[in-house]
């Protein structure tokens, strides 16, 4: 691959160039050392010729209702009979290299046609479903109800290669080819990342080769691209690549491609014509296919030394929340100056690729169902969405605005194609017991050398290591280490390379986080004392139902001597301890209802043996502050706080078919789990906020869990409510309280200071 470039001839660009090139084709699970050779298997003569798909809606790429193509038309297979060895051998002649599952009873939907195979007995060792015996082909008594479906491994065969066994006018007839890349061939975007001009090339049978542009159209440079994490193609100079093409002989694959525009992968294209080839080895046009694509604005190409764009959402019409990683998450539209969801109901990958091409990413690679990446809050804004794939915004595809029910379980989502940027190859974690946990080491630039070092652990906390899972893919951060003397790292790497990072939580990469320069600060130093993560794929998300503080909010005039306890644990003004026995505290009290909407059970930091037991409430503390409770005057200064400890994390209350793991009696566990929530009521010590000292007015009442980021979540900004508040000295109104980003940018106006849903100072 590098003996096509002209490099420079230092090591450190040298370095650099190897991971992006191979960052750039490594998101297709092809390596550039897998050169085996695909072999079709040779089938017996009077083998019927049947072709393969897998169909059926909600489902990935792997997996779905089998399809069965024989004597022109498209059919199904029954479950009788149907076993894992007749999984293997659909998977295989599939491409893939086994059957991880199979279900029956139309898991995937009801398939149409008829019903091919029934009664499919195979020992797995078959080389095409048709050499299985069964009924005979086409003889069944079954009916769609029964249609068989499997998941394949997402591992694919090396080498292999769909072999065209009918004739081209099938619909949905897929290529399967090894592997697909754009190389720069132009000096200026070799030196950028990511590479976003270049020939497509297609592995076949272990060798690059070139498609010729004989038939080649837009539309096929639109999936190119929407493949790679770029939202549009755009035109380039073509006279540069002919005098280029002129002096290289090229080698080309023998198909063109038909493209409709709409798939997320050149293999989803339909295969053209055989492409004519002059003696010479060129196509009759004698030109290579060259695309040239249009980045989102957060991906625009920068030289490699220069990573220090963060991500930033870049259309104010929709957004991604709860993924763990740039460019997935539940889909949300803003509707009316207020944020909801979009229900699932026949959600498919164009309409997912529209709101990827939207967000500045490129095609969809998968779209979510059943709120698989957490429960939003608010209106269900659209329903049974119908895309043409080519709208420019979610919103302006068809929807039914008649179609009421759906609930937050049927939250869609989408994971899009993004740039390859070649971030995972700066940064390593190392001495885990697992790939998800260990010392994080960085690749930085000493004296003109690339070396990995260590990250002084000093202010290390949940959001830097949010930003490390998130570079390597690793999903969210479980915890943030400050010590990591049971990590034994590499020894080489025991120095430390970078120190000061300050992390805001949605930076791409480490480097994007504020950190000290050439200058390092850090006393302990690196190696036990380096910083640590451990990552999981999932990550609970606890929300605050602003609507019962709303309802449950009133004034009480209560005596000192009955506030004893809450005095020991500082919830009162600090003016309460000059104020003689006998006197009366106002507080402002109402009740919280915490919602966790995640993927993961909500659990205390600290382990049970360090809950601290508090003798007068009579529980454990298994959180320092839980959350926080502040009046706020219009300009947003402080006028009164309050706060709660978590003295007892349990499940209060869960939705329907969900069992209580968390029961804080008898000193048991403690935690939220998904899907239940905790309530605190209005008449609990400390659920409230002094205000005995606060002169009649109008305020913004603000309430923060998690407030300090002990607990790593999905999402941040949900965690604050919003009201506005209303004080005569006698009563008081609490009014609009809403969820932190619920509402548009001009809505949260009437919430001066608080725009940025900043939820501590750090």
């Amino acid at each position: 691959m590098l003996k096509q470039r002209s490099l420079p001839h230092l090591l450190l660009t040298l370095l650099c160039l190897w991971a992006v090139c191979k960052a750039q084709f490594e998101p297709w699970g092809y390596h550039e050392a897998e050169q085996e050779h695909y072999t079709a298997p040779e089938l017996p003569p009077d083998t019927p010729k049947i072709q393969l798909r897998l169909a059926g809606e909600k489902r990935k790429h792997n997996e779905g209702r089998v399809e069965v193509f024989y004597d022109g038309e498209w059919g199904t297979i029954c479950d009788d009979d149907f076993t894992i060895h007749a999984a293997h051998v659909v998977c295989r002649q599939l491409g893939y290299v086994e059957a991880i599952s199979w279900s029956a009873a139309s898991k995937y939907g009801k398939g149409e046609g008829r019903i091919w195979f029934d009664n499919v007995h195979c020992t797995g060792k078959e080389k095409s479903l048709a050499q299985c015996s069964s009924n005979g082909i086409g003889v069944s008594d079954c009916k769609h109800t029964e249609d068989v479906g499997v998941v394949c491994s997402d591992k694919r065969i090396p080498g292999f290669k769909f072999i065209n066994a009918l004739t081209n006018n099938v619909e949905s007839l897929n290529i399967q080819v090894e592997d697909v890349r754009i190389r720069a061939i132009l000096a200026s975007y070799r030196k950028r990342i990511p590479v976003t001009e270049g020939y497509v090339e297609v592995k076949d049978g272990g060798r690059w080769k070139q498609l010729c542009d004989e038939e080649w159209t837009h539309m096929n440079s639109r999936v190119i691209c929407g493949m790679f994490g770029f939202p549009s193609e755009r035109r380039y100079n073509a006279r540069v690549y002919k005098m280029f093409a002129r002096k290289r002989k090229h080698t080309y694959w023998g198909y063109s491609v038909n493209c409709t525009g709409n798939e997320a992968h050149l293999s989803s294209c339909r295969l053209g014509r055989n492409v004519r080839q002059t003696d010479n080895g060129t196509c009759v046009q004698g030109m290579p296919v060259v695309v040239s694509c249009v980045p989102g604005r957060a991906f625009a190409p920068t030289p490699m030394t220069g990573f220090r764009k963060a991500f930033r959402q870049e259309h104010p019409l929709v957004r991604l929340k709860g993924g763990a990683i740039i460019g997935e998450g539940r889909v949300e539209v803003l509707k009316n100056g207020e944020w909801g969801t979009i229900c699932d109901d026949n959600w498919n990958l164009i309409s997912a690729t529209v709101v990827c091409r939207e967000l500045g990413f490129g095609s969809a690679k998968e779209f979510l169902t059943g709120g698989r990446l957490g429960q939003g809050m608010g209106p269900v804004h659209m329903n049974e969405v119908e895309c043409s794939g080519f709208e420019k915004s979610i919103t302006e595809c068809f929807f039914n605005k008649d179609s009421l029910g759906c609930s937050h379980e049927e939250d869609a989502g989408v994971r899009c194609n993004v740039p390859a940027m070649g971030f995972q190859e700066r940064l390593r974690l190392s001495g885990g017991r697992n790939p998800f946990e260990g010392r994080v080491e960085v690749l930085a630039e000493r004296n003109g050398s690339l070396v990995w070092g260590t990250v002084c652990s000093e202010g290390w906390g949940t959001m830097e290591a949010m930003v490390v899972c998130r570079q390597l893919g690793l999903g969210f951060a479980n915890h943030a280490f400050q010590e990591t003397w049971y990590w034994p790292g590499e020894v080489n790497a025991d120095r430390v390379v970078m120190s000061g990072v300050r992390c805001s939580g949605t930076e791409m990469s480490l480097s994007h986080c504020l950190h000290h320069g050439e200058h390092l600060d850090c006393p302990k130093g690196g190696a036990r004392f380096a910083a640590g993560v451990s990552c999981s794929e999932t990550a609970p998300d606890l929300v605050l139902n602003p609507q019962i503080v709303e309802h449950t909010t009133y004034l009480e005039d209560r005596p000192m001597l009955m506030l004893q306890c809450a005095y020991e644990e500082n919830c009162l003004a600090t003016t309460a301890s000059q104020v003689p026995a006998d006197s009366y505290r106002r507080l402002l009290r109402f009740s919280s209802q915490i919602h966790n909407n995640g993927q993961s059970d909500f659990r205390p930091k600290a382990s049970r043996e360090t809950w601290v037991w508090h003798d007068c409430h009579r529980h454990y503390h298994s959180m320092e502050v839980f959350t926080n409770y502040d009046l706020l005057s219009l300009n947003g200064t402080k006028v009164a706080e309050g706060h709660k400890a978590s003295f007892c994390l349990e499940d209060s209350e869960c939705d329907e078919g969900i069992e209580k793991r968390y029961e804080c009696a008898n000193f048991g566990e403690q935690g939220i789990t998904v899907g239940c929530w905790d309530t605190y009521r209005h008449d609990i010590d400390c659920q409230w906020v002094d205000i005995t000292d606060v002169k009649p007015g109008d305020y913004i009442f603000q309430v923060v869990i998690n407030p300090n980021y002990e607990v790593a979540e999905s999402d941040y900004t949900n965690n604050v409510v919003k009201c506005r508040c209303r004080y005569d000295g006698h009563r008081i109104w609490m009014y609009s309280c809403h969820i932190g980003g619920a509402f548009s940018s001009e809505t949260e106006d009437t919430f001066p200071g608080l725009l940025n849903n900043q939820v501590a100072h750090r």
